[in-house]
């Protein structure tokens, strides 16, 4: 039996561009910047006080990006669905592409999930937000434009009750060319904890965008965790998008090292 779209006309947009003729190098996205769940899902019968909470999205991931993206005049993309739904940061045949559990949080909606019910979320909100990306890195191509992709994410300060002390992670897998340049600087400011590859690693089973959009295109990229509890305040998130602001432009004047 052929499924329903799961998208009605009133669900919001996949994702979100803002300045799509900015004219910096850097090229923004934000995988986890939304909460939406299409009407048809119901919620996934969660509460409203569940889909508020980091399960569901990256708290201030969304503000952050749009205050770099004023600061750089940077492109910038953001995903509007819940990873709850399907996480667009990592490949569709991952264990959790859709996951049943969410630390504590039982996902039963997403329990026994047929091939094609699965699929279907991977046609109507993974591929277009990637096809997007893709379409504006291959575009940059084609102008021989300078481009480093930068992907913006937020941790929560504990997690499954391990305290996480770091302040920002600069992550990177096979390259790590920018991230370099990235940790250096930011690890110049006192008293500012730095992890890298923390509290998250890069690789091809556990990530996507940089994996997919910044190594196999071979251009630089980093990937960002900010702690959610620094972009909980208006304050937080101007201190966070001039310092991240400061050591990217920093970064970018430098250069890189050729990829070997």
């Amino acid at each position: 039996m052929q499924l329903k779209p799961l998208l009605e006309p009133t669900d919001p947009a996949v994702f979100r561009v803002v300045r799509p003729t900015g004219r910096s190098a850097v090229l923004l996205t934000a995988d986890h910047a939304g909460r939406a769940i299409p009407r048809r899902l119901a919620g996934l019968n969660l509460s409203e006080a569940v889909l508020d909470t980091h399960v569901a999205w990256d708290l201030g991931v969304a503000e952050l990006g749009l205050g770099l993206s004023a600061r750089l005049d940077a492109f910038l993309i953001l995903h509007n669905y819940s990873r709850l739904v399907i996480d667009v940061n990592r490949p569709p045949e991952a264990p959790d592409s859709i996951v049943c559990l969410s630390e504590h949080t039982p996902i039963a909606a997403n329990a026994g999930l047929s091939a094609e019910e699965r699929q279907q979320r991977v046609e109507e909100l993974f591929h277009p937000y990637h096809q997007r990306i893709g379409a504006e890195l291959e575009a940059r191509t084609q102008q021989t434009r300078p481009t480093a992709l930068v992907a913006l994410h937020s941790f929560t300060p504990v997690h499954a009750g391990d305290v996480r002390p770091w302040h920002v992670g600069v992550l990177h897998g096979r390259d790590g060319r920018l991230a370099g340049l990235v940790r250096q600087r930011l690890e110049r400011e006192q008293g500012l904890r730095v992890g890298e590859n923390e509290p998250y690693a890069v690789s091809d089973a556990s990530d996507y965008t940089v994996v997919v959009h910044g190594e196999q295109r071979r251009i630089p990229h980093v990937e960002l965790e900010i702690r959610q509890d620094l972009l909980a305040s208006d304050a937080g998130q101007r201190e966070w998008v001039e310092r991240l602001a400061t050591v990217l432009l920093d970064a970018l004047a430098e250069g890189f090292p050729p990829l070997r």
